[in-house]
């Protein structure tokens, strides 16, 4: 969330970052309740010092033992208008949130300007696509022959989106997990198992709500959510606290499994582990200082590249463009792993800086030592890795013309010795 005092005085600027977004967010209506709140803010102080004058006179005239009847009369009628004063500023008030709750944020001014994932510019590449000397399969044909993911049957028990992992293939997905976590928290990342289920203040704390809603699995009998990915617990953790700058950097690490209902994915990659209703996610989340997140951001990018690399996963790192980011983003990386069954690079990671984004809307504040007051922290998170996207990518680089698929070294001890899966 943005603060609310600095919309207030930037309002043209917000409207051309906005533009640069792409986003449609009608500033005229924050406006006109920014005119509407100092409106009856300068009436209402002119009304409390008024009262205070006549205040003085009322007493004046006790004093005299003179009639103040027509005075206090007046004064009543004053407190009155106060009062509804008060009861119009609060709604305002609320109003203002509400809409400051759907503004997204800022772009960095390193931020690319684009439309949409088009001008994503690309900074730099890791690996050569392997050559194959027989034409690779997507990684449903192969899971498929070695029997290790069961789509028909993920349908049947939870309907579309939805798979088995069975055998090796369950053994790998552990497998990853447990590479990226053992990695991860080698680096002085702090390992979490957080609840998959979370409450809306938690939700509303990181950006899903309320403006992706329609995203979101729900439970019937509370307002708790299926988390979407670590980011929302993990990034709760601190919400409502102030930390001590000696504090900070924290780094946090936590698999969950994750949950999206793909609400505006409908006719996308509808086949296959690319985009499931439940999927496996290792997080990486950070709480920096603001002169030190720029620096963590591409820390944190440089972390997650680091599984593919020992994974021996070519791949690509793209900035997104205005148009292309996240709601709470203020820079964002995603990092493409190649898929030679597809021919193309596809998502595995996405590395944001947030800024005071999250912080201001969860309350996550610090205090430097020696000065008074408190600020915001910057908060970050990337995934590292998204399990089910690491697989895929295994399988389809790793195959081999007979069918099968050689394990990576890296992976082999999680795997209890196994090099190939046939």
């Amino acid at each position: 969330m943005l603060d609310a005092r600095f919309v207030r005085e930037n309002i043209e600027l917000l409207k051309s970052a906005l533009q640069k977004r792409a986003s449609d967010i009608d500033l005229e209506a924050f406006a006109g309740l920014e005119q509407e709140r100092l409106k009856l803010t300068r009436e209402s102080e002119d009304l409390r010092n008024k009262r205070n004058v006549v205040s003085e006179e009322i007493g004046k005239l006790k004093r005299e033992k003179k009639d103040a009847s027509q005075l206090m009369q007046d004064m009543k009628a004053v407190a009155d208008r106060i009062k509804e004063i008060e009861e119009a500023l609060k709604g305002i008030e609320e109003q203002t949130s509400a809409q400051l709750m759907v503004i997204p944020n800022i772009p960095h001014e390193s931020v690319p300007v684009g439309k949409d994932e088009e001008d994503n510019q690309e900074i730099r590449r890791w690996g050569e696509p392997r050559k194959f000397e027989f034409e690779p399969l997507n990684h449903w044909d192969i899971a498929e022959k070695l029997d290790i993911i069961d789509f028909e049957r993920g349908a049947k028990i939870a309907g579309a989106r939805f798979s088995v992992m069975k055998g090796a293939g369950a053994r790998l997905e552990r497998a990853l997990m447990n590479f990226m976590l053992d990695l991860n928290t080698s680096k002085g990342y702090k390992e979490i198992f957080p609840p998959i289920l979370v409450n809306k203040e938690s939700m509303t704390g990181t950006g899903q709500l309320p403006k992706f809603e329609a995203e979101l699995y729900k439970t019937s009998d509370l307002e708790l959510y299926l988390a979407p990915t670590a980011e929302v617990p993990v990034t709760n953790i601190h919400r409502g606290e102030i930390l001590n700058e000696s504090d900070l950097p924290i780094y946090y690490t936590a698999y969950t499994p994750c949950f999206r209902r793909e609400a505006g994915a409908y006719g996308k990659d509808v086949r296959g582990l690319i985009r499931q209703h439940q999927f496996n996610k290792v997080e990486l989340v950070k709480f920096t200082k603001p002169e030190d997140s720029y620096n963590e951001l591409e820390k944190l990018t440089n972390n997650a590249e680091d599984i593919l690399q020992k994974l021996n996963l070519p791949y690509r790192v793209i900035v997104l463009c205005t148009g292309d980011m996240g709601f709470s983003s203020a820079k964002t990386f995603d990092i493409e792993v190649w898929l030679p069954g597809q021919n193309r690079y596809r998502e595995i990671s996405s590395c944001s800086n947030f800024e005071s984004f999250q912080a201001r809307r969860a309350n996550i504040r610090f205090k430097r030592e020696g000065q008074k007051g408190t600020e915001f922290v910057h908060t970050l998170n990337g995934s590292g890795l998204a399990i089910g996207r690491t697989l895929v990518a295994i399988l389809e680089n790793y195959q081999q013309q007979d069918g099968s698929v050689v394990v990576p070294e890296a992976l082999r001890q999680y795997m209890g010795g196994l090099e190939v899966i046939k």
